[in-house]
């Protein structure tokens, strides 16, 4: 459905430009690593997922133990045609989500609204988007129909719901941002007039923050994930074939944009391409500029990676395209459209392309096409095309009628039964005081934390949480000492966790240690000292403990007020 947009001039820029722009590039990929935590609760492993329709969670998870499957939340918020109306109340969500956790998945939502509401859906991409962030009744009925997912996704607090905000929409932005600031983009927020939002500024950075808040408000169990555009700094590092310095100035910027908006979403979403590369060079004829080659692919991933570094948000690639080189199935007609991305990642035996994707901070793949017309791992056109002739030396017959001719299926299959690849830690994890009276550590502290999503309680074991910050009141700039204490019932093992959230919701800071055991009956203390940013607001703000099954597999306790302190 969503399909990028440059302006011509953009698209054939130099990348000299780069140099004359004043970014300053990392030098090389191994200067970065891979930033930012996974979000509370989910997988620890390289996970897989699909678009899917309505009521077919069932027979996902008879093929693989699927992680994920997604589905468009689409067509405006004011015209009468969209997801709330699909059944009465939004119902459409909550049978969805019913549908997954049934089955065992996690639902995966792409809202994609803002462009075909009124009245900028009649208008080109870019303007109708903008003019629509610009109406008043518009953006009243758009949070109002956030809030109303929010509820109906909230209405299952033990369970995780992934909401993917917005494609393009913060691509085509960015492009209109000053200095890579989202706080120089007119939106309407406050001035929309929904009570819901007010106080938050009528710019980009206000409608994300303003996003996280009703997330918060009405459903944590939501992972929020912000859509990260790989041409939205203006200049497509695919079409402009972007050397090394160039690829991680642009990649740079990109992670100061999303800075910029400062709203803690959970993980970040990007994407190759929404259409197989058979399918834009026949239909759009685009010279075969699609299809990617090794070097195409350690661009996209050190893109990834920097950007990951500089957001510190692991990332999501989605609606990767499902066609293949292998299968006679796969002759570049109707539903049938060659694509080498599957392949690459799938059947690849050592490995290797996915291993550098995870280095690169990608924790899932959800696979899937952009437009009627792509290639499906489902009989999809209904042709009964199964081994025509060989094209382009796709050799193998089909396994199926799928129009694919099977294959993805078969790769999935094949990767989960030889085991999901294990992710990494992302930021270091604080070492724990390994004592029981309050002694503050030296230890650095997680960068830019997500927002926690809390589980529903797995243990009958009681908990006694506190924190306190010293000084209670520390200027901007400088560093305070948060101490939890903690006492647990029963003897066993935990994850502690430190969490700081500002008076809108937001977290600003989080710090954690796995795999602590407690005695019953004494308290352990742990501490860390965190700096705080000097750009930070004044006001006060409130220190939360939580305590997880290890690896996060589980709450214990969640302390929603362990202490304040007053940042000046």
């Amino acid at each position: 459905m969503p399909k990028k947009f440059l302006f011509a001039i953009i698209a054939v820029v130099s990348v000299s430009i780069i140099a004359l722009s004043g970014l300053r590039p990392f030098e090389a990929a191994n200067d970065v690593e891979a930033g930012g935590v996974l979000p509370a609760g989910w997988p620890t492993t390289f996970q897989i997922g699909h678009s899917d329709s309505p009521g077919g969670a069932a027979a996902m998870k008879a093929v693989a133990p699927y992680a994920f499957r997604y589905q468009y939340l689409a067509a405006g918020v004011n015209t009468g045609n969209g997801w709330a109306n699909w059944n009465a109340n939004g119902a459409f969500a909550t049978y969805y989500i019913q549908d997954s956790v049934a089955n065992g998945i996690t639902p995966v939502f792409t809202y994609y609204q803002i462009r075909q509401s009124a009245p900028g859906a009649s208008q080109g991409e870019a303007e109708g988007i903008y003019n629509n962030l610009q109406n008043t009744a518009t953006m009243s009925a758009y949070y109002n129909d956030l809030k109303l997912f929010f509820q109906k996704a909230g209405a299952f607090p033990d369970n995780k719901v992934v909401l993917h905000v917005e494609p393009d929409m913060w691509g085509f932005l960015e492009q209109l941002a000053s200095g890579d600031n989202a706080a120089t983009v007119s939106v309407k927020v406050a001035g929309s007039g929904m009570a819901d939002v007010a106080g938050f500024s009528d710019t980009l950075a206000g409608m994300a923050q303003a996003i996280v808040k009703l997330r918060n408000q009405h459903a944590p169990n939501v992972v929020l994930g912000y859509h990260m555009s790989i041409w939205g700094t203006g200049i497509d590092i695919q079409i402009s074939k972007t050397n090394d310095a160039a690829t991680d100035a642009l990649a740079t910027k990109a992670g100061n944009f999303y800075n910029s908006l400062g709203a803690n979403f959970d993980i970040a979403f990007a994407e190759f391409s929404d259409r197989d590369a058979g399918f834009k060079q026949l239909i759009y004829g685009d010279g075969g500029a699609s299809w990617f080659t090794a070097t195409d692919f350690a661009r996209h991933a050190r893109f990834l990676k920097t950007f990951s570094a500089v957001a510190q948000k692991r990332v999501v690639l989605w609606q990767i395209p499902l066609g293949n080189t292998k299968m006679l199935a796969q002759n570049n007609s109707w539903s049938h459209y060659q694509d080498n991305r599957v392949e690459w990642f799938l059947d690849d035996p050592g490995r290797a392309h996915l291993q550098t994707y995870i280095d690169s901070g990608v924790v899932a793949f959800l696979f899937g096409g952009g437009a009627g017309g792509t290639t499906c791992a489902c009989d999809a056109a209904g042709d009964g095309l199964t081994n025509p002739p060989a094209i382009n030396g796709n050799a193998l017959a089909s396994l199926n009628a799928d129009d694919d001719g099977g294959f993805f299926k078969q790769k999935v299959a094949a990767y989960y039964s030889a085991g999901a690849m294990v992710l990494g830690a992302g930021n270091p994890q604080p070492t724990a005081t390994n004592t029981s009276v309050a002694t503050p550590t030296n230890t650095a502290p997680a960068n830019t934390p997500t927002a926690t999503a809390v589980p529903a309680s797995t243990t009958p074991a009681s908990w006694t949480t506190s924190a306190t910050a010293s000084p209670i009141s520390v200027a901007r700039g400088s560093t305070v000492t948060l101490t939890a204490k903690l006492k647990s019932s029963t003897s066993q093992a935990a994850l502690v966790d430190i969490e700081v959230y500002d008076s809108l919701g937001n977290k600003v800071y989080q710090v954690w240690w796995d795999n602590q055991p407690f005695t019953a009956g004494l308290t352990r203390s742990f501490g860390n000292r965190w700096t705080v940013p000097a750009n930070l607001a004044t006001g006060l703000y409130t220190v939360k403990i939580g305590v997880f099954a290890p690896g996060w597999n589980g709450l214990y306790s969640w302390n929603n007020k362990a202490g304040t302190l007053t940042v000046r």
